[in-house]
């Protein structure tokens, strides 16, 4: 059996009851750490679980998911996923990879930052199309997803914005070469998320967002050092909420419960 296990949002604890019970029991336990991050490392989670764990990066995932999916028509083999198994587009393409393969597999939900960043007051069926913030670079500067976030403000939607991390990424310079040499790891913070954005609205003639639109930022959601501050989107953009992981909400319009909450935040 194949099983994709969510682990949740802030710690080794995190984990349901059933999902720990197949930790121990399976043959083989991965970890995909570069679609997001736990506040605990590898080491922690081992000590918890009481098993060795195989990271699982980019490369092994997407590239040889055979490597992972072997013999788990025989034996259990469990694949761990920070936050939800299904918050990632390549979490579902290895489960399907495994189907296609007629191996069984078994899905165990946990929290992820999609149901989660209700922690900030803001309903959740009032939340428009989740969005995801790339870094930018001197030659490439994405903006597609400006409109997907104003097309939610037009209509009243809030827009959670999933901030860019970077684990395990090549350097220009070794992509040509046999030994690969990596970047340092890189995450996003609510401060450049929202000085990227502050650069569109500067230059956008006429857009729903202004510099004064009320923004949520969070850090480490679930974690015992969860963070949570609201303010203007230029005031964002001098937040420190130290390390990682953050998101951003662009906030719709209110509901006077969400409002209560919000003002809650900022005092």
């Amino acid at each position: 059996m194949f099983y994709v296990i969510g682990i949740g949002l802030g710690d080794a604890k995190d984990i349901t009851v059933k999902g720990l019970e197949i930790v121990k029991s399976a043959s083989r336990v991965y970890l995909e750490m570069f679609t997001s991050v736990l506040s605990v490392g590898k080491d922690g989670l081992e000590e918890f679980y009481g098993r060795d764990i195989i990271i699982a990066d980019r490369e092994l995932v997407e590239m040889e998911a055979d490597t992972i999916l072997m013999n788990a028509d025989k034996e259990n083999v469990a694949f761990l996923v920070v936050g939800d198994p299904f918050g990632a587009t390549t979490h579902t393409d290895l489960v399907l990879r495994a189907k296609q393969k007629n191996i069984p597999t078994k899905v165990v939900h946990n929290a992820s930052i999609m149901n989660a960043i209700g922690c900030c007051g803001l309903q959740l069926y009032n939340f428009g199309e989740t969005v995801s913030i790339p870094f930018w670079t001197d030659t490439w500067r994405p903006d597609s997803f400006f409109e997907k976030i104003c097309s939610n403000k037009q209509r009243g939607l809030h827009t959670l914005c999933l901030l860019d991390i970077k684990v395990k990424e090549p350097t220009p310079e070794s992509l040509t070469k046999k030994k690969k040499e990596y970047l340092p790891p890189m995450f996003m913070t609510v401060k450049e998320a929202s000085q990227q954005l502050m650069e569109i609205v500067k230059n956008s003639d006429d857009t729903v967002i202004d510099r004064d639109t009320l923004c949520v930022g969070v850090a480490r959601v679930g974690s015992d050092e969860q963070e949570i501050v609201c303010c203007t989107l230029n005031e964002m953009t001098m937040k420190n909420l130290g390390k990682p992981l953050h998101s951003l909400v662009i906030v719709g319009k209110l509901h006077p419960l969400e409002e209560e909450y919000l003002n809650f935040l900022s005092n």
